[in-house]
């Protein structure tokens, strides 16, 4: 007779729903480690995206080489430049020419030599910071534009009083210079300076109206430059959105005078234009971006007169129909500064004063008085 003896037994019963939760807290264990390294990853190519390439610098072993003149400054940084014109010794005018964006110092307006050579103007041009030959200042601001002209003016030995005349961004941070050494100024010329939107003092239906001249792509890089200056390298070379419109060479920014003039212009500086920004875009055409959106802390508005007593003047012209530069904060500068003379020409674009002869149709005007 066979005894069958029951026993209990002995493991514990788990519930299914007790399973389940034990199994959740093990896959979550597993992938855990695997959403720490893709993060720690996102994170690394985020970094590495929004920093810029080093910059070449001019005279080191990868660098372009150098071939103009430099001035050594206080804080030891180089500015290439060029000297224009008649001889400084003879010159009856001393002039220091502010490029704009994306240029150098090779690229004036239509000023011709013997222009120059007539009025009696030795002009000196030079390679803003990172631009051309010049070494990129990781300090660079809208007064050290005015620090730096000063500083070169006293090098080059052109007196206690000189000329400024600027182009477009090279306009605006005229106004710095305005600002910063009105005591070193003998006379000012700008044309078609840009504007930034974030300048106190201005009515917003101006701004406004300004903004709105904007095509959306070019909103889209104000916005990042003003709001997010660190992202400004990544968003003018990623592939994910339109990038600056400016540095796309979008055609819809240029009006159609300035489609008559531009054949010409690229065909006049296609050989040297490259040196522009070969030490890097983001020491030149990047930074000059952050700079022109971020704080000025001033306005061009509320700048008190330069010459009081008439020993000089300023002049702006504008053309009306520019398409990169809107003329709208121009105008409302001058309508609030009676001490500007201001030239609106009622057809033309942005490179007005790059089309024959008006280089030396705004210098006769200006010399004229002086």
């Amino acid at each position: 007779m066979s005894i069958y003896l029951q026993q209990k037994p002995t493991g514990l019963v788990v519930s299914p729903k007790k399973l389940a939760q034990t199994s959740k807290h093990h896959l979550f264990g597993m992938i855990k480690p695997l959403l720490l390294l893709f993060s720690a990853v996102l994170a690394a190519w985020i970094y590495q995206s929004i920093q810029p390439s080093p910059a070449k610098l001019c005279g080191t072993p990868n660098g372009p080489p150098i071939t103009a003149p430099q001035s050594k400054l206080k804080d030891g940084r180089y500015l290439a430049y060029k000297e224009w014109g008649a001889l400084k010794e003879n010159a009856k005018y001393k002039m220091i020419y502010l490029h704009g964006f994306g240029s150098f110092r090779f690229g004036i307006p239509s000023i011709s030599q013997e222009v120059l050579e007539e009025l009696g103007v030795y002009l000196l041009s030079y390679d803003r910071p990172g631009y051309g030959e010049s070494d990129p200042d990781p300090n660079r601001d809208a007064k050290t534009v005015a620090t730096d002209t000063e500083e070169l003016a006293d090098n080059l030995n052109l007196g206690p009083k000189f000329y400024v005349l600027g182009v477009s961004m090279g306009g605006a941070f005229t106004w710095s210079v305005v600002k910063h050494m009105p005591h070193r100024l003998a006379g000012v010329i700008l044309l078609c300076p840009a504007a930034n939107f974030w300048w106190p003092g201005f009515p917003s239906n101006v701004t406004m109206q300004t903004w709105n001249q904007l095509i959306p792509q070019e909103k889209w890089a104000v916005r990042v430059a003003r709001y997010f200056p660190s992202l400004v390298y990544w968003w003018n070379t990623q592939n994910l959105f339109p990038r600056s419109a400016i540095i796309s060479g979008d055609m819809r920014l240029y009006s159609p005078e300035d489609k008559q003039i531009l054949p010409d212009l690229i065909a006049r500086s296609a050989e040297f234009m490259h040196v522009a920004y070969q030490q890097g875009v983001y020491e030149s055409l990047h930074r000059d971006i952050k700079v022109w959106f971020s704080e000025w802390g001033f306005s061009p508005v509320d700048l008190p007169n330069p010459f009081p007593n008439k020993e000089g003047s300023v002049h702006l012209w504008h053309g009306a129909e520019d398409w990169m530069a809107p003329v709208l904060m121009s105008r409302y500068i001058a309508q609030r500064l009676p001490w500007i003379q201001y030239h609106e020409l009622p057809t033309a674009g942005h490179l007005f004063s790059f089309a024959d002869g008006m280089g030396d149709h705004i210098l006769k005007t200006f010399f004229k008085e002086h």
